[in-house]
């Protein structure tokens, strides 16, 4: 059975998009880089939003970036070895091979994909992110934290739920960026005994 893992790049305040949608904040890093092929390496499928699933498709669609270095070459072979799920209402072709479009997130379908897997998963971008985890289907959340706070924009982790986890492991880059490498212990909906008393 495969892990479900949430794998996302957040600012220091928690956000993956600032609130013009950018998100590129911060220059390659080659040990970030390879830290992430590694982890791309052991994941046998990923599951994509729209966005995210066009964002990634040119590590195979575009050649070009693998002839720029063996570090990028290294990334677009680990990418594009593993199964794409791709979950979109508008889409109606997808650009990779071996690649499956749904128009719907399906927890029952997700479930049995995970029962069924031989090596790990991973759920990229937020709205899915938040999507799975609220089906109870996420075991693991990796955050790179980039040192910049962007002050607003899109949340990297779900709102209006509680998520209880356990610090896995932890690693500091040379660049300021940390990951860090939870377990999801349970979730719930928020309420009110949620919020800190005030006094």
């Amino acid at each position: 059975m495969g892990k479900l893992i949430y794998v996302t790049n957040v600012s220091l305040d928690g956000y993956i998009e600032d609130e013009r949608g950018v998100f590129a904040w911060f220059p390659l890093d080659e040990e970030v880089f390879a830290f992430t092929t590694d982890l791309l390496r052991s994941v046998g499928t990923f599951l994509y939003g729209r966005r995210l699933y066009e964002a990634m498709a040119v590590w195979e669609t575009d050649a070009t970036l693998a002839a720029q270095s063996d570090l990028m070459a290294d990334f677009a072979s680990a990418w594009q070895a593993a199964s794409k799920v791709v979950y979109s209402t508008t889409l109606t072709t997808v650009s990779t091979a071996d690649t499956r479009l749904e128009r719907r997130f399906d927890p029952a379908a997700v479930h049995d994909l995970k029962a069924t897997a031989s090596s790990d998963l991973t759920v990229g971008g937020a709205n899915l992110a938040t999507q799975a985890f609220q089906a109870g289907l996420v075991d693991e959340c990796q955050l790179f934290v980039l040192p910049i706070v962007v002050g607003g924009g899109k949340p990297g982790l779900p709102t209006g739920m509680r998520a209880d986890l356990e610090l896995l492991d932890e690693r500091r880059f040379r660049n300021g960026v940390v990951h860090l490498r939870y377990r999801v212990l349970g979730q719930r909906p928020t309420t009110p005994s949620d919020s800190p008393a005030l006094g």
